[in-house]
């Protein structure tokens, strides 16, 4: 599984192993893991970046619609991966 180093405000280094990623609509997302193996926290990051970014730009996937959908993706494509949030 490979593992990738995220800069948070260009200060913090968090790293996390990815999972899985997928194009919808011409976006990018990837799925992240904060955990090799077993249940971990997982993130769905978009990619913003511009062609001309020389480092790769992601965001949090916050917007529940847009959640939900990119979710539903990553689920069909991992079938021992089911998504359940924080309020459940």
């Amino acid at each position: 599984m490979e593992k990738i180093a995220f800069m948070i405000d260009g200060k913090e280094k968090v790293e996390f192993y990815v999972l899985e990623q997928t194009r919808i609509g011409g976006t990018d997302y990837i799925l992240v893991t904060d955990m090799e193996d077993g249940d971990g926290d997982a993130l769905i990051l978009k990619d913003l970046s511009k062609p001309e970014d020389k480092d790769g730009v992601y965001e949090i996937v916050s917007d529940e619609e847009e959640m939900d959908a990119v979710a539903a993706v990553f689920e069909t494509l991992m079938e021992d991966v089911t998504f359940v949030s924080d309020d459940e």
